[in-house]
């Protein structure tokens, strides 16, 4: 059913915990299945330098953030910003189907945490962040 990726990222999740002077946070949900996704990341002159996640959730809910997160390690903004679901499903090897949307809530966590990166410097984010509105930190849905 899972790869054997999705199986080591579940079971040795990369990544995890808090960051304590975190100046990036992002937390979305999941109603209809109660996985929770918060992201914390340290961005320094336009780089993530460090991000950590905590999740509650299913298997996939915790692999998707663990290889997210590992995949936007070290990288721009702008570059994050382009992580998508489908992306971090590749680089897990696959998703089942009722699973896809672990995979989702991994690319707007990350988003998330983004917007709430430049909410924080006052300033509007220079493209559009992507959200389904599952949660309202950002509150572009009130």
């Amino acid at each position: 059913m899972y790869s054997e990726k999705v199986m080591d990222h579940f079971a040795n999740p990369r990544n995890v915990g808090e960051i304590e002077d975190a100046n990036a946070v992002g937390e979305v949900g999941n109603a209809k299945c109660g996985d929770i996704m918060k992201i914390y990341m340290k961005i320094e002159d336009n780089i993530i330098k460090e991000v950590k996640f905590k999740t509650f959730g299913c298997g996939a809910a915790v692999a998707t953030s663990s290889m997210a997160t590992e995949m936007v390690k070290g990288k721009t903004i702008d570059d994050a910003l382009k992580l998508t679901n489908k992306a971090v499903m590749e680089a897990l090897d696959g998703l089942p189907p009722a699973k896809v949307h672990c995979s989702v809530l991994a690319e707007e966590a990350i988003n998330a945490a983004i917007y709430d990166y430049y909410k924080r410097l006052g300033i509007e984010p220079p493209v559009e962040i992507k959200c389904s509105g599952c949660c309202s930190d950002c509150h572009k849905h009130d």
